[in-house]
């Protein structure tokens, strides 16, 4: 297993050149939408834009592909808290168990800059079958949710690395693509990004908990 996963990690190395594909939020266009598409159905890894900061992304059915997002975010897959984005509420509640307070406040607040942590249900896929709960992004941005909508699935996401440094490579997406485009299939250039992160609210006790304070507050 190990050895296949470090033949895949050699291969996405040796890329020399990715693609840098403009993506209007205002107006998507629905042939740039189906190849970024099919580059997820294909196993490809991807960079794209959301309501916060730009994130990896993958097709949650591919696990090659969930493997390497963590390694290149130097996460323990056993042990990473995984989210993927949904494009609509219907589809959330295929994937994670919503009660009614749960879902009066995601439909409220979706979509929008959050990241609302559930119980995961059987729909799961294997690689995440050992985790009990689950990150749900629902972006307000109309790029990315399309593209969930034609790949069909949720899609596994992470955000892309935090360098104080070096925050023009974080929001600028050529720049992002210059640092990351030998890493992955595909940059989707949708704009300038932020630089904070979603508010997670964990949504699996008695009362929604704000674990971690991002760019917007709860409605």
């Amino acid at each position: 297993m190990f050895a296949g996963l470090f033949c895949i990690f050699a291969v996405r190395f040796e890329k020399t050149k990715t693609m840098l594909i403009k993506i209007y939020n205002d107006n998507p266009n629905p042939n740039q939408i189906r190849h970024v598409a099919e580059v997820l159905r294909n196993g490809g890894i991807i960079i794209i834009p959301t309501d916060t900061v730009y994130a990896f992304g993958c097709d949650i059915f591919n696990s090659a592909a969930v493997e390497f997002i963590s390694r290149l975010k130097n996460k323990d897959l056993r042990k990473a808290n995984l989210s993927f984005i949904c494009h609509e509420m219907s589809q959330i509640s295929e994937y994670a168990k919503l009660d009614d307070d749960s879902f009066k406040l995601m439909k409220k607040n979706l979509p929008g800059p959050y990241t609302f942590i559930l119980n995961g249900s059987n729909r799961l896929p294997k690689l995440f079958k050992n985790k009990k709960t689950v990150g749900i992004r629902m972006p307000d941005n109309r790029i990315t949710l399309q593209i969930v909508r034609e790949l069909g699935n949720p899609m596994m996401t992470s955000s892309i690395f935090i360098d104080d440094e070096t925050t023009e490579y974080i929001t600028d997406p050529e720049l992002i693509d210059e640092k990351y485009g030998n890493q992955v299939d595909l940059v989707v250039d949708g704009g300038m990004g932020g630089l904070l992160h979603s508010t997670v609210i964990d949504c699996t006790g008695d009362e929604p908990e704000d674990v971690r304070q991002g760019s917007h507050d709860l409605i």
